[in-house]
């Protein structure tokens, strides 16, 4: 099996991470191992590396990949939002690293018949984890006009979500949506040719958006950076790349939050909330890839890496 993984800013996330001989690193989003074969090679010997990942197309593919080092490699099937659990599974309270590498793979996106991308025929499934109940097909066809607008709306940040949605529920009533090649034709039909003709693929943002409710990417996202800091060493270092505004808005909030977590009125003389910072951000700015990195890897051009340090 192919899980070919380019791993984003490759360089950027080793040295932000400060890995040393001996630490151990969570790989939250784990992959085909493309940071993760470079990470174990810098935290030996005696080091740990735990990847986490629900697909199990990734899991297979990292284990391959990172068979060599197995004595100091665990991979678990979890989502990230789980990492105390799998941590709490072996024994383990606290880490030195971690890496989440938020979204859709580019394996992922490259398997037609995982039904991620509008570019190929294919059932609309679009889970990340496939023992999960919920598809894309499941949503396009059960839920309420406004409940798709909203989604389509707030996850795809589309200005023809009431549209798209109103043209989907109307297809349904004639027969049920079960290709993303269906689902495409509606949102072709739905977006007015003016439209169509400028900016992304016209199925992009509908797309993006049921991906992340069929998978609950932001809400598991802003629950699991609080345990990441939580289960990381003083000292230790959280990196997360994300891939559109909505995952980097959350990142940049909750980061900021935990550095400033003072909740006393502004015009307070001094904190009587005693609400100590818990991280240092090392990132002020996010770190974008190289324009050379951009070019050889066209999916990298949204990404941005935020990096911040425990307390």
């Amino acid at each position: 099996m192919d899980f070919r993984h380019v791993p984003i800013m490759l360089n950027e996330v080793i040295d932000a991470l400060n890995l040393q001989q001996g630490s151990v690193i969570v790989d939250a989003t784990i992959g085909g191992a493309g940071h993760s074969s470079e990470i174990i090679k810098r935290i030996l010997p005696g080091g740990l590396l735990i990847g986490i990942d629900q697909d199990e197309d990734a899991i297979m593919a990292s284990q391959q990949r990172l068979g060599p080092y197995s004595p100091n490699v665990v991979i678990k099937k979890a989502n990230f939002s789980d990492i105390k659990k799998v941590l709490s599974s072996l024994g383990i309270s606290r880490v030195d690293g971690i890496l989440a590498d938020i979204g859709v793979s580019s394996h992922q996106l490259d398997e037609a018949h995982r039904g991620f991308s509008y570019m190929h025929d294919a059932p609309l499934d679009m889970r990340m984890d496939r023992s999960s109940k919920v598809t894309a097909e499941v949503l396009v066809n059960t839920l309420s006009k406004s409940d798709l607008e909203k989604i389509i709306r707030e996850y795809g940040e589309e200005r023809w979500a009431s549209r798209i949605s109103e043209f989907i529920v109307r297809e349904r009533q004639q027969k049920p949506i079960k290709t993303t090649g269906q689902l495409v034709d509606i949102i072709k039909a739905a977006i007015p040719a003016r439209s169509r003709r400028e900016g992304p693929h016209p199925a992009k943002r509908t797309f993006q958006a049921l991906r992340i409710a069929v998978n609950d990417e932001l809400n598991n996202l802003e629950n699991a950076i609080w345990d990441f800091i939580d289960v990381l060493r003083p000292g230790g270092r959280l990196a997360i790349i994300t891939f559109h505004s909505l995952e980097d808005r959350i990142v940049k909030t909750a980061f900021k939050n935990a550095e400033n977590p003072c909740i006393c009125p502004k015009d307070f003389p001094v904190c009587i909330c005693n609400r100590k910072p818990l991280i240092k951000i090392i990132t002020k700015k996010p770190i974008i890839p190289s324009e050379e990195e951009q070019q050889d890897n066209p999916r990298s051009r949204s990404a941005k890496l935020r990096v911040a340090e425990k307390l």
